[in-house]
């Protein structure tokens, strides 16, 4: 079986700590698992449809659209205060810290970058926030025109999309708030140079998942959850977690991901209405 951290492998050095903790923690679960590359431009979605998964992060849109949906292994809890110790997450809506933007309001007209149509945190979580933005101005100026005046090519990762608004090709782009804290850990170089102007509501972080197949095996399904939600306790792990800006895993419950599959419905109605930009990249088009 294999195990994969793609979503928040943000540099050389997280992407060791990851493969680090997940060969241990599948060791002491007893499983037969590799740590394997699926870096892009691989299709996440490929690496999410293999049926030899044992731990792969999903973000937890996709998860909650799948029928039938993977099997759920544990969720990361961030050990930053601002995670209210929580396996919970947000999207930083950024900007350049020298750009005009002093709000996120100030950046409509101009350039947004989002990751990919499948991501809840590069996508899907500003769809949403931004509805309530474009209703006001819409009640406020009587009539009605895009917010951005152009949605840039998909991004596909959190470091894509943080590089974009560094180098100006957009003005404001949402990140993943757990994947930015990765960043602000081991790319200062990048995070250094930008600023967040808002923050989208709270949902669930991404889970580890494993195949179905996994599931059928209940005794390595629950080993495997019990193996990561006492990595915290093994002071080997600790300084992987501590490396990661983990404070420990959970199991999670895989209603809590619902509400992600029925808030993105009703945004792509809603923007199908009326488009979030002028000029909308094929990916986006909803």
């Amino acid at each position: 079986m294999i195990a994969n951290a793609r979503m928040y492998a943000m540099d050389v050095q997280a992407t060791e700590l990851w493969r680090a903790l997940l060969r241990a923690v599948t060791a002491q679960a007893g499983l037969n698992v590799e740590v394997i590359e699926h870096a892009p431009p691989a299709a996440i979605d490929d690496l999410w449809r293999r049926t030899d998964m044992a731990a792969v992060f999903m973000c937890g849109l996709p998860y909650s659209r799948s029928d039938p949906k993977p099997t759920l292994i544990a969720a990361p809890v961030p050990a930053a205060a601002d995670f209210a110790g929580r396996p919970e997450y947000w999207s930083e809506l950024v900007v350049r810290s020298d750009s005009r933007f002093y709000d996120l309001e100030s950046t409509f007209g101009g350039k947004l970058c989002l990751t990919a149509p499948n991501s809840q945190s590069g996508y899907a979580a500003a769809l949403q926030y931004l509805m309530a933005f474009d209703t006001a101005r819409t009640a406020k100026a009587g009539a009605r025109s895009p917010l951005y005046r152009e949605i840039t090519a998909p991004a596909v990762t959190p470091l894509g999309a943080v590089t974009a608004v560094v180098d100006g090709i957009a003005d404001v782009a949402p990140i993943d708030a757990y994947a930015y804290r990765l960043l602000q850990k081991y790319r200062r170089d990048l995070t250094s140079k930008l600023r967040t102007v808002a923050r989208t509501a709270r949902t669930p972080i991404p889970p580890l998942v494993a195949s179905i197949a996994l599931e059928a095996s209940v005794e390595g399904a629950q080993g495997l959850r019990a193996a990561f939600t006492a990595a915290h306790r093994d002071p080997a792990l600790k300084v992987l977690l501590a490396g990661l800006e983990l404070s420990h895993f959970v199991t999670p419950d895989p209603r809590d991901y619902d509400e992600l599959r029925i808030s993105f419905e009703s945004a792509t109605a809603y923007w199908r209405e009326h488009p979030l930009a002028e000029i909308v990249h094929p990916a986006f088009v909803v």
